[in-house]
């Protein structure tokens, strides 16, 4: 049985571990936490090919690290952050369910008054990790429509299983999903080594 997946992204391999999400089906862990190679090449990448916007936001919290080194990268000082839970600061927050394929149950991300009228009329990127079922995407869309902003793009570093048929997304690589065993399963694109 296969424990990890490997791959190569933004010129940097890495050993993904498996993990179970149902008996059937696992999927690879990719955590940009505290892997400070790939969150610089991976956020190198992802401006290469970034749309023009004005603004770029994402959800909590993978995907802080991808955000703030692509500002940093593109000399930009601000980009909003949905939060998982209302935060003291955040005045007349707003919020939206979402469901991920990581997460056991449904969450709500949130953005406060002060970030919605940021966004307003901007063109805003959504930057994430990984797009999987697209759940959070549509939340964070969400949002983004509800502030009156418009949809810039939509970006991740990796497509996972079905995501990868999406038109709608830019991504650097594919992930693909797993069997009980760890195998890739069928359909799913494998890199030539």
């Amino acid at each position: 049985m296969k424990e990890f997946y490997e791959m190569t992204v933004a010129g940097v391999t890495r050993q993904l571990p498996l993990f179970a999400v149902t008996p059937d089906l696992k999927i690879a862990a990719f955590v940009i936490f505290g892997d400070v190679e790939m969150t610089v090449k991976a956020a190198e990448e992802l401006i290469k090919i970034a749309p023009e916007h004005d603004v770029m936001i994402t959800s909590e919290a993978k995907s802080i690290p991808l955000i703030h080194e692509m500002a940093r990268q593109m000399d930009v000082n601000k980009y909003v952050i949905a939060r998982k839970g209302v935060k003291v600061y955040m005045a007349d927050p707003y919020s939206v369910e979402v469901n991920s394929i990581t997460t056991a149950k449904k969450q709500k991300l949130f953005i406060g008054k002060s970030d919605m009228d940021y966004l307003k009329g901007k063109r805003v990127l959504i930057v994430d990790d990984v797009i999987s079922t697209g759940e959070s995407l549509k939340a964070i869309e969400k949002l983004v429509i509800e502030s009156g902003g418009t949809i810039a793009g939509k970006m991740a570093i990796l497509a996972e299983g079905d995501a990868k048929y999406r038109d709608d997304i830019t991504y650097l690589d594919y992930l693909p999903l797993f069997d009980k065993n760890g195998e890739v399963l069928s359909g799913s694109p494998v890199k030539e080594s």
